[in-house]
């Protein structure tokens, strides 16, 4: 694609990436681009990283949301939170609303009807649109490079619509979809769709990054990188959803760091420039997965066979990034040891009562 001289804001990196769940930061702008008042869940996460993403990026923004969770409960009553221009788009449309976007302010800097800066075009689509609905479209914008940012927020389900699966729901997920029976009593049989590296894999010119909003500084800086890349960027990020995981409200930021902390959802940059995947990031613990299974209702089916196999996927993920595994981890992707950690837990459940 053409190039064009005109004035482009540098965002500034953040401190740690690993400074944990504290939000707030010195060097974050006090401007909120996206406030309070809107009409989502209480403790919802894709609502958490939209307010993180939104900060991190300023008041130089444009965002764009096809339908799903946060455009149903943002725009309800002809009221919307956002600071910031915001437009709407179908949920199959992402990708080409948001080259339409791009290509606009591209074609008034080349006949002189905008000076700048360029603004920061970020498309939030939830894991139905990214993963299933609007996949052709998003590829099609990260494919010709336009200059944005497009954002999954990924909560594993069509939660919009009353909590169906998508090819982002996981492994043993309970949906509406995937309801567990005698036939299938896992729920869910398939993994979830490796969708951040289709984007990285596929458009390797882009900047691609997964990020959790357990880990709001590195979310924020990789929002940062995205834009500061000259071209296409696309972040997956995991906002659970407390309807469809039904877990304690307050528990949000905490699913959003053991997520990682037990492996299930790996943490990375695909760098562009060097063609390579970053695998630095690294959470301060390493937990097995039933950790992070129990605290969740959409889990509370499953057996031991089925959390041994989730044990083992998530072994799998470490391995892929030259982590070496404890030997707790390892012992646990056995069926037979997972009944023998179940009988331990409910026996000390049941001393606690004594």
């Amino acid at each position: 694609m053409a190039t064009f001289e005109v004035e482009r804001q540098i965002l500034p990196i953040l401190g740690s990436p690993n400074q944990g769940a504290r939000f707030y930061n010195p060097e974050l702008p006090s401007s909120e681009p996206f406030v309070p008042g809107h009409r989502t869940c209480a403790g919802c996460g894709p609502s958490i990283q939209y307010r993180m993403t939104s900060k991190a990026a300023g008041d130089n923004t444009i965002l764009i949301g096809p339908t799903g969770c946060m455009y149903v409960a943002n725009s309800s009553y002809l009221c919307t939170p956002y600071n910031v221009p915001w437009a709407h788009t179908q949920i199959g449309s992402a990708g080409s609303f948001t080259a339409g976007v791009a290509a606009a302010y591209e074609a008034m800097i080349r006949k002189g009807k905008w000076k700048g800066p360029f603004p920061n075009i970020i498309c939030e689509a939830g894991d139905g649109s990214a993963s299933d609905i609007g996949l052709a479209s998003i590829s099609g914008a990260l494919y010709r490079n336009h200059d944005c940012l497009i954002i999954c927020y990924d909560n594993e389900q069509y939660a919009n619509t009353g909590i169906q699966a998508s090819s982002r729901t996981p492994y043993g997920g309970m949906t509406t979809f995937s309801p567990p029976g005698p036939e299938v009593p896992e729920g869910k049989k398939l993994f979830p769709k490796d969708l951040a590296r289709m984007m990285a894999a596929g458009h390797p010119h882009c900047y691609v990054a997964t990020a959790s909003v357990g880990y709001p500084i590195d979310l924020m800086n990789k929002v940062r990188k995205g834009l500061n890349h000259r071209g296409a960027a696309y972040l997956m990020v995991y906002t659970p959803c407390q309807k469809g995981f039904v877990y304690e409200t307050p528990r949000s930021i905490d699913l959003g760091r053991m997520v990682v902390e037990c492996g299930l959802y790996p943490i990375w940059e695909w760098n562009p420039e060097r063609r390579v995947y970053d695998y630095s990031f690294r959470p301060q613990n390493m937990r097995p997965v039933s950790e992070y299974l129990k605290l969740q209702g959409r889990f509370g089916h499953l057996h031991a066979e089925h959390i041994a196999t989730l044990q083992q996927f998530a072994n799998d993920q470490w391995k892929m990034m030259g982590v070496e595994l404890p030997d707790a981890l390892i012992w646990a992707a056995d069926p037979q040891n997972q009944m023998h950690m179940a009988a331990a837990a409910e026996a000390e459940e049941v001393a606690d009562t004594i």
